[in-house]
């Protein structure tokens, strides 16, 4: 492979990934807790919109279930961002030829 077709590649690989980058951060995901009782909407640059509890954990006045959940649907749609992000990278890569042992 000579450096020109290199050179070619790298700068393929670099606008994909542009592109890629600022779809994500339009992504919308929604992480959930307690069976749907607490949700939080995050898009790709991890930023929280929305947070929504029902109505039913303020009656038991729990505010440190209230807090768990909270952080467990921030963490759900953190990990659901994540995943995406890497499903998006493996798209992206595919059909770009890597050296032998190489993977993302």
């Amino acid at each position: 492979m000579n450096i020109g077709k290199m050179m070619k590649q790298a700068q393929e690989m670099q606008s994909r990934m542009k592109d890629m980058q600022a779809e994500l951060a339009t992504l919308e995901v929604t992480g959930e807790a307690g069976g749907g009782m607490v949700k939080v909407t995050m898009n790709g640059e991890h930023h929280i919109s929305r947070v929504d509890i029902e109505d039913a954990l303020w009656a038991d006045q729990d505010k440190d279930m209230i807090e768990d959940l909270v952080a467990a649907a921030c963490n759900h749609a953190t990990q659901t961002i994540n995943q995406k992000s890497k499903e998006k990278q493996k798209d992206m890569m595919a059909g770009m030829p890597l050296p032998p042992g190489f993977s993302l």
